[in-house]
């Protein structure tokens, strides 16, 4: 139905087209990383003292090119748009733009900045990223319990072993989390804490070492590796293009082009009937 509406109306492909330009792509990429600029000095006082209306109106000027934009893509792609997450989320991040700033809504001022976050959906590069880092989402849930259970069971041990003497740091439970916490990001973990505690207890540093190598050498490398692999993926999606997509976009073409047929054949028709 939406391939039939679409080839009966081929000015929506001049659209779609149009939309897709390197130049206009270019252009709202520029536009997008003037207003971040924007947004920027006008949360210096001296700036908007000086420059302030200017900002302003620039800030709204672009703004309404960007609510332009997306409605000719809604125009333009009709009910796909809104099976495409990444427009989904162009036109979230425009909507809150437009939502008034005032009473109890004044925080949404601060979301104006999303805007900046639209470079993600036309940047390929960055978008490949994000992606990958979605997909990465069910395996980092795996390694993420993994680490939660040997913080658990690191964080009782050292709770139990070295509470008594250093209650600042493992008196309780979630003390002792957050102390393994700062030694697995290896942050004055030496100096700090192990060697104050091996001058009670000699042997602490065989428990503290069997901690790092077990979350911060492996554990955190898997974190990594997830989600390279999961980039890796999405890049190779992105290279190897569905058939049944294809299959669609060729039955579409066809149909333009029947289409403009029959549209410039029709004069010549009647022009063969009158002679």
């Amino acid at each position: 139905m939406e391939l039939a509406l679409q080839a009966a109306m081929p000015w929506l492909q001049r659209l779609k087209a149009w939309l897709e330009m390197p130049l206009v792509q270019r252009s709202l990429i520029a536009l997008i990383l003037f207003n971040a600029l924007i947004l920027g000095l006008q949360t210096s006082s001296t700036v908007m003292t000086a420059w302030g209306p200017l900002l302003i109106v620039a800030d709204q000027v672009i703004l309404a090119v960007f609510v332009v934009e997306i409605a000719l893509r809604l125009i333009a792609h009709r009910l796909s748009f809104l099976r495409d997450p990444w427009s989904v989320f162009d036109f979230a991040v425009v909507a809150v733009a437009l939502v008034p700033a005032s009473g109890p809504l004044a925080v949404l001022r601060a979301l104006r900045v999303l805007r900046v976050l639209r470079l993600i959906t036309l940047v390929p590069s960055m978008k490949r990223v994000v992606g990958g880092l979605l997909s990465a989402l069910p395996g980092l849930g795996s390694v993420t319990a993994i680490i939660g259970i040997i913080f658990y069971v690191a964080a009782v041990i050292a709770t139990g072993l070295f509470g008594s003497d250093f209650p600042q740091w493992f008196g309780t439970l979630g003390e002792s989390a957050f102390t393994l916490f700062q030694i697995m990001t290896l942050e004055s973990w030496a100096m700090g804490i192990v060697r104050p505690v091996m001058e009670v207890f000699p042997l602490a540093w065989v428990f503290f070492l069997l901690f790092i190598l077990a979350s911060t050498f492996t554990l955190l490398n898997l974190f990594i590796a997830v989600i390279v692999n999961a980039i890796q993926q999405e890049h190779t999606g992105e290279t190897k293009p569905p058939a049944d997509s294809e299959i669609a976009q060729l039955r579409l073409d066809i149909a333009v082009l029947r289409n403009d047929l029959r549209t410039v054949r029709a004069p010549l028709t009647g022009a063969r009937r009158r002679g």
